[in-house]
């Protein structure tokens, strides 16, 4: 057997503000290298689609539910410690499921909501 068929890397999805996305793409390189398949809004604030087609950022939401779904765990790219109405869903969301949550920054894990369970990044 090779490496490929021993070992199934870890799936992590990127959960945050589509407006940081510069740190988005630093973060998943950085996770990339370190071997995890990464998975990743595939739009930004600032990018024309959000801006031009009605119903996009809801249909943007819904399908990455589905992408968390897939994920092994998620990674909160919480710059500033911001952590936004979608973001708060989508960790929720991923709790439930029994996903693994990592951090950017362990800032925001002051309330109990947003309660930190020990896996910044």
């Amino acid at each position: 057997m090779n490496t490929y068929q021993q070992e199934k890397p870890v799936i992590v999805c990127l959960c945050g503000s589509r407006r940081f996305g510069e740190m988005f793409r630093y973060v998943n390189q950085r996770e990339t290298l370190a071997g995890k398949i990464v998975l990743a809004p595939g739009c930004f604030q600032g990018d024309v689609v959000l801006e031009v087609l009605p119903g996009v950022k809801r249909q943007l939401d819904e399908l990455h539910l589905h992408k968390i779904a897939l994920a092994d765990e998620i990674f909160v790219v919480n710059v500033g410690g911001y952590v936004g109405e979608s973001t708060r869903r989508e960790i929720a969301y991923a709790r439930r499921q029994g996903k693994r949550v990592r951090w950017l920054e362990s800032g925001a894990c002051g309330d109990g909501y947003m309660e930190c369970d020990g896996m910044e990044g």
